[in-house]
């Protein structure tokens, strides 16, 4: 998808165009990308509280709440969030129910600092009929602790919308590093990554695409997608089952039982400083 700054109505409508299309592909779960609905290169503030809305009530989310109900789907969509004053980075999760609640993003990225507040809510843990899932956006996946967090609450599925850019010194032809790290956090956790990212340039802002779907095992069952285009509808079936199969390695080790925070915890609390180098 490729959303157009400021274009809400445009962007909010091919947004649900592609839920149906992913609906009718037999998708229970719907990523879109991160700000699907307004664009992500803000000039200023007031451009953002502009164009940001209150969650649930404001015509995004509505509008998403509407189509999921249709299509008995659940839906993960990032949105500029404007709770009183304040802004957030977030993501809504509805489903054919109604909303079930909100992800503001945790870790800013870049010009964002300008625009918005840093998450409050924590990593919070949705139960729905399929099973356990959680949501991060875009530079959270950067850090490990966010997975981990996910995974030791019992998560089956991490959505992603995001909205990836190039990083410097890419060598050509390697995987883009966004998708090096949902594999490997996909990987070390035993969590399917679902994430959805946007393509083309906005003010000057190139976005990279490559969408994909990760396994428990840390591998690939649906792209990367191009990096560019737009209207792509990735989907894949995961195994909840084998998911939490996935946690143990072999006989002896399980990726989550095997953690030492006899020494883990001790060193990043207060009792214990860090030696200096």
């Amino acid at each position: 998808m490729e959303p157009r700054i400021g274009r809400k109505d445009e962007n909010l409508a091919r947004s649900v165009a592609l839920v149906e299309r992913a609906a009718a592909g037999g998708a229970v779960l719907v990523v879109l990308p991160e700000l699907a609905n307004t664009g992500y290169m803000f000039e200023s503030r007031a451009e953002a509280f502009a164009l940001a809305e209150p969650v649930p009530a404001g015509p995004s989310t509505q509008a998403w709440i509407e189509v999921a109900r249709r299509c008995n789907t659940l839906i993960v969509a990032g949105i500029a969030e404007r709770d009183g004053e304040r802004l957030y980075n977030a993501a809504v999760v509805v489903g054919p129910g109604g909303w079930l609640g909100t992800y503001r993003k945790l870790h800013l990225w870049g010009d964002e600092h300008l625009f918005f507040e840093a998450g409050d809510k924590g990593l919070p843990l949705f139960h729905t009929p399929w099973g356990r899932l959680g949501v991060v956006i875009c530079y959270d996946g950067w850090f490990p602790e966010v997975y981990r967090l996910l995974a030791m609450q019992g998560a089956d599925v991490v959505a992603m919308p995001t909205n990836w850019v190039p990083m410097p010194g890419q060598p050509a032809g390697s995987p883009a590093m966004a998708n090096t790290l949902a594999m490997a956090s996909a990987h070390s956790n035993a969590l399917n990554i679902v994430c959805a990212n946007r393509t083309g340039t906005e003010r000057g802002q190139p976005f990279i695409g490559q969408s994909l779907i990760v396994d428990a095992q840390g591998w690939p069952v649906a792209g990367p997608a191009a990096q560019s285009g737009e209207d792509l509808v990735l989907i894949a079936q995961l195994d909840l089952r084998a998911t939490r199969q996935a946690r143990q390695l072999n006989a002896f080790n399980h990726v989550l039982r095997d953690r030492r925070d006899d020494v883990y915890d001790p060193m990043l609390g207060t009792g214990w400083p860090l030696p200096r180098h």
